[in-house]
């Protein structure tokens, strides 16, 4: 057994806000998890095509917005599901912070980080 703080863990920011990476592939637990914070006012688009990914909303809100143009709206005790590599656009909510625990399938190694642009889908 062993715990680890946020304090402890790496602090990565992805481009639209920070990722602090709890739990990682070194840890040998065949998941990854991640407190994760998107800056109101912001929209990233992402697509993970090595891992599966499930966000559960603690705090703030935001949405997240399929390709095909469905907004789910993402507030405290939702949670949204990545179960097929899905595209998407994540956005934070106008006036405040989303705030997510975030998980993933394989682990993420901790040091991963996004390239965000207008052209196309970032992810890892």
């Amino acid at each position: 057994m062993f715990t680890r703080t946020r304090e402890q863990s790496e602090t990565v920011d992805w481009g639209s806000g920070t990722s602090d990476r709890l739990l990682v592939a070194d840890d040998n637990m065949g998941f990854a998890v991640a407190h994760t914070v998107v800056k109101a006012g912001t929209s990233s688009k992402l697509q993970y095509t090595n891992h599966l990914e499930a966000c559960y909303c603690i705090a703030g809100s935001g949405s997240v917005v399929e390709e095909d143009g469905t907004v789910h709206e993402i507030t405290p005790g939702t949670i949204y599901v990545l179960d097929e590599h899905d595209a998407h656009d994540l956005r934070g909510g106008e006036d405040e912070d989303l705030v997510l625990v975030s998980i993933f399938n394989p682990p993420i190694t901790g040091n991963e980080k996004h390239t965000l642009s207008e052209d196309g889908y970032s992810g890892y």
